[in-house]
């Protein structure tokens, strides 16, 4: 287990994603079209590309981000606090901001970022967003030409797998497992696209997705057999 890492030094993270437009007619003929090739190995024979579009926003491709929640420990002497914020709004902006982030307070080496999944969803889906909207890539994110052992990413799923490449366990279950306190969540992830379409509710997003950023942190801090985050210990912060 990386324990060397300083718990200061990390960046724990989690994102929010849903199809890029609100239905499949309101894609273009070419993007329908790419839809349903990129798919056809998904979807059994008796669903439609159209009936499949409501789970696009799994595809960096073909969906958008709609919020990036991040958390980091802060210590003085013998107190921690764990703060949280989210970047919530128009994709372009969230993304600006969270590139922001990166290269004003975490751009050193020292500086690690940790998402559960975060190698096979969240930083490659963050990077290919911002290309997409034309926004340059922070040192974080910017992986071309690094060994893996230069990369600066943690993934907790990944270091439950022990070497075990076919194994894949949720955050909830890890959490179950490991014995962390889960605060009652009112959505799941196979939700957030009605709530975001059909609700117009992103707080309510927002406050699932801080609540993973949050479960995040815990089963990492389990995984270095460290206490984990009492109530109390855990802030809210405001952000754009």
């Amino acid at each position: 287990m990386p324990d060397k890492i300083h718990l200061e030094n990390i960046l724990f993270l989690d994102i929010e994603t849903v199809p890029e437009k609100r239905s499949f007619d309101q894609l273009d003929e070419t993007t329908q079209e790419l839809w349903a090739h990129k798919t056809q190995y998904q979807r059994k024979d008796e669903i439609t590309a159209e009936e499949f579009y409501e789970r696009a926003g799994i595809w960096a491709e073909f969906g958008k981000i709609i919020c990036i929640s991040v958390g980091y420990m802060t210590f003085q002497g013998d107190a921690r606090n764990f703060r949280v914020t989210t970047f919530h709004g128009e994709e372009i902006k969230l993304l600006q901001y969270f590139k922001n982030l990166l290269d004003e307070h975490f751009n050193h080496a020292k500086y690690v970022l940790c998402a559960h999944n975060g190698k096979e969803f969240d930083f490659p889906y963050i990077a290919r967003r911002m290309i997409i909207n034309g926004i340059s890539l922070p040192q974080k994110l910017d992986l071309f030409g690094k060994k893996p052992w230069e990369v600066p990413h943690i993934d907790t799923m990944e270091l439950w797998k022990f070497g075990d490449y076919k194994h894949y366990t949720s955050l909830k279950l890890m959490a179950h497992i490991l014995g962390i306190p889960s605060p009652k969540e009112d959505i799941d992830g196979s939700m957030v696209r009605n709530v975001y379409y059909e609700e117009n509710n992103l707080k309510r997003i927002i406050k699932y997705c801080e609540l993973d950023v949050v479960t995040t942190a815990q089963v990492y801090l389990r995984l270095r057999n460290q206490e984990v985050l009492k109530s109390d210990e855990i802030k809210k912060v405001s952000n754009p």
